[in-house]
C-alpha cells in the first residue's frame, strides 16, 4: 500500500460498505487502530461492553500478513484506551 492509499484510509470507519459514507457518525463511538494493515481506520464500537473493550477486537482484513480473511489483533493502549495498538496478524 502506498501513502496515497495510507491517506485516503485514515479518518474512514473499519467495515463501512461501498457507496456508505466511510466517515464517524453522530452518536455512535469509535476507537482509533494505531499500527498495523487497519493504521488510521476506527472501529465502531458502539454497544460493547467494558469486557469488550478491554479485550479489543480481531478485524478481518485482506491487508495482513495472511491476505484474504486474515485478522490483525488490536488491544487498547495502556493509559490511552481511544486508541488501539496492533498486536500483530493471525490467520
Amino acid at each position: 500500500m502506498d501513502e496515497r492509499d495510507e491517506q485516503l484510509l485514515r479518518g474512514r470507519v473499519y467495515g463501512a460498505e461501498p457507496g456508505e459514507d466511510p466517515g464517524p457518525r453522530p452518536g455512535c463511538e469509535y476507537r482509533e487502530l494505531v499500527g498495523g494493515p487497519l493504521d488510521g481506520l476506527l472501529v465502531d464500537v458502539t454497544g460493547w461492553d467494558a469486557d469488550q473493550l478491554e479485550c479489543g477486537a480481531a478485524l478481518i482484513t485482506p491487508l495482513g500478513r495472511y491476505g484474504a480473511g486474515g485478522r490483525a489483533h488490536y488491544e487498547p493502549r495502556p493509559g490511552d484506551p481511544l486508541r488501539w495498538d496492533w498486536q500483530g496478524d493471525s490467520a
